[in-house]
């Protein structure tokens, strides 16, 4: 090859790498149960300091709305840009990939573009990660859930069902870095500069956990509140609205081993007031520690002196309600489960601090990524909004549309106590005053229940204003926006199972030593190796554990604690060589 190929060349392969280099990166933020409960939504009380910090360098969305009030439909439509219609991920067992297995997630397409893409925390629902989202395998940190057992007083009930709930809060007296997200954060502050000194555009992906329940923080956060300033938002059910579109009591809640049983004989259980509020402190306090773990990451950007240079996004998956509509939880199409947090920042952005009550949705998030990088428009169903970053009055799209199945008995027989499969799709269409939610049958596609709510005039939605004949205008004009019915499932798809979390020993990272590599040991050899740790453990030789035998010189008492519990098959407070062999299997 001639020398002057050999110089154009690598003017070329400089010109590329110059290109990269100008691209922003993208930090990702995701923050589970998260209602917009933020200083920058106008909450005078809660103590968010960097969520505030990052609304003044960016955008605060003011009505933007999940596709779908719980974890792994909401995530997986954001990650697609797809609706949960096209993905069929509607309940916490399904991947998107049976229904869309060569769908390009915005991961995957920034990877595709020249981006390093890497995850970590709570990005996909529960075991459903997926491979090609990344250039390098997700990861979450491994720590416990609690810092201390409960006392008698905590436990109401049993865990009858064996789910391992514990408490639904806890104030640990521990530091930062003992509960999952102070792990994470710290993890994400590491990578950041790592990945700066690759000298490749990223997107990465950082998932906070809390306030999921349990809301569990350091003490200091609880310390932050007088419980007395913090707000009662509770508010009776909609009058007129069908009893199954609530969140059936709070189901979710109650499994916890210090909440009040459900009553039978009520359709919606009230918690004593003492515990109401104990429940909102625990849900403040766990929202100021996730601020104090975004300020760790939004720190090390500014570090590493990149912060000027990427984009950011944080949004809550969904809501959660705080008494509201007599309930605890998520699970509805109601406002205050389907309205989300969204902040969005990004270099060089003039209208820094400012707000919009423009109309989004989460499909949108992923093709004003690509649009804010100058990558080509992806396949979505959502659009960007970058016409609203740069003037916040300009609107996007008419209705935001949230979606929930539902039982609502059409095919129970007479006498029958019920049945468990959903047998409805409410679809619920936002616009600028209304909320419009038609409840259609999987069976025919008829619209077997309205429900209409003056989101502007009545706000907690006291009554469903379907019925009142000033408003059939209303209700018709809003159900030309009504998505199509859900086509058949493809009979050849294939079922994907849940994978194992690539769980993460920080401290073995932090030493340079392998720490997620699986330790290889042949099944006899491992139970082998268990038996000998067994006997060592055993000191009165009596062939059982006690706790305290189990707990001596444990690494991380917490977790101990747990497997303990764990693998205590029988609940006789010892562990046989069988139940510390085979680990609670």
């Amino acid at each position: 090859m001639r020398p002057l190929a050999f110089l154009s060349l690598g003017l070329l392969a400089i010109s590329l790498h110059g290109a990269d280099a100008k691209k922003p990166n993208v930090l990702f933020i995701a923050v589970d149960d998260l209602r917009p409960e933020l200083g920058c939504y106008g909450n005078p009380v809660i103590k968010t300091p960097n969520f505030d910090r990052l609304a003044k360098r960016g955008m605060v969305f003011t009505r933007a709305y999940c596709q779908q009030a719980v974890c792994s439909p909401s995530r997986a439509s954001i990650m697609t840009g797809k609706r949960p219609d096209a993905t069929r991920v509607w309940d916490l067992e399904t991947h998107f990939r049976v229904a869309l297995p060569n769908v390009k997630t915005i991961g995957q397409y920034f990877k595709e573009n020249g981006y390093f893409s890497q995850g970590m925390g709570k990005i996909y629902h529960g075991g459903f990660d997926d491979e090609a989202t990344w250039s390098t395998p997700w990861m979450t940190p491994k720590a416990p859930i609690y810092a201390k057992d409960p006392t008698p007083a905590d436990v109401v009930k049993e865990d009858a069902k064996g789910k391992g709930k514990g408490v639904a809060f806890e104030a640990g007296d521990v530091a930062d870095d003992f509960y999952t997200d102070g792990k994470t954060s710290r993890l994400a502050a590491q990578t950041i500069a790592e990945l700066h000194k690759k000298g490749q555009p990223f997107f990465l992906a950082v998932g906070l956990s809390k306030p999921h329940l349990p809301f569990v923080s350091p003490k200091k956060y609880w310390d932050l509140y007088d419980p007395a300033k913090i707000p009662d938002t509770a508010s009776p059910f909609p009058v007129g609205a069908p009893a199954y579109v609530g969140d059936n009591d709070s189901g979710e809640f109650r499994a916890y081993t210090n909440v009040p049983p459900k009553d039978k004989k009520l359709a919606r259980t009230p918690l004593p007031p003492a515990f109401a509020a104990q429940v909102r402190h625990g849900y403040y306090a766990a929202i100021s520690y996730t601020d104090a773990n975004l300020g760790i990451v939004l720190d090390a950007l500014e570090k590493e002196g990149i912060a000027d240079n990427t984009v950011i996004v944080l949004w809550g998956d969904h809501g959660w309600k705080l008494g509201d509509h007599e309930e605890w939880g998520k699970h509805t199409n109601f406002e205050i489960d389907t309205r989300v947090p969204l902040i969005f920042s990004f270099p060089g952005q003039k209208t820094a601090g400012q707000k919009s009550s423009s109309l989004v949705e989460f499909v949108d998030v992923y093709p004003t990524l690509a649009d804010l990088c100058g990558l080509p428009k992806p396949d979505v169903d959502g659009v960007s909004l970058k016409p609203v970053l740069e003037n916040p009055a300009v609107t996007v799209k008419p209705v935001a549309i949230s979606q929930y199945p539902k039982t609502a008995g059409l095919n129970k027989k007479d006498g029958a106590k019920g049945t468990a499969k959903r047998d409805v799709m409410g679809y619920s269409i936002r616009d600028d005053r209304w909320r419009l939610t038609l409840w259609r049958s999987l069976a025919d596609n008829k619209i077997v229940d309205t429900e209409l709510y003056d989101e502007v005039n009545a706000p907690t939605e006291p009554e469903n204003l379907a019925n009142k004949p000033e408003n059939k205008e209303v209700i018709e004009r809003l159900s030309k926006f009504l998505p199509p019915p859900i086509p058949a499932a493809d009979p050849n798809a294939k079922k994907i199972a849940k994978g194992k979390k690539n769980l993460v020993d920080i401290e073995a990272k932090n030493k340079d030593e392998d720490a997620t590599a699986p330790k290889i040991v042949a099944p006899a050899d491992a139970a082998k190796d268990r038996g000998a740790m067994f006997d060592r453990r055993d000191v009165n030789k009596d062939g059982k554990l006690s706790k305290e035998e189990f707990m001596d010189k444990q690494k991380d008492p917490a977790h101990a604690a747990e497997n303990f519990t764990k693998f205590d098959k029988d609940k006789d407070g010892f562990l046989t060589r069988e139940e510390f062999i085979k680990m609670g299997k």
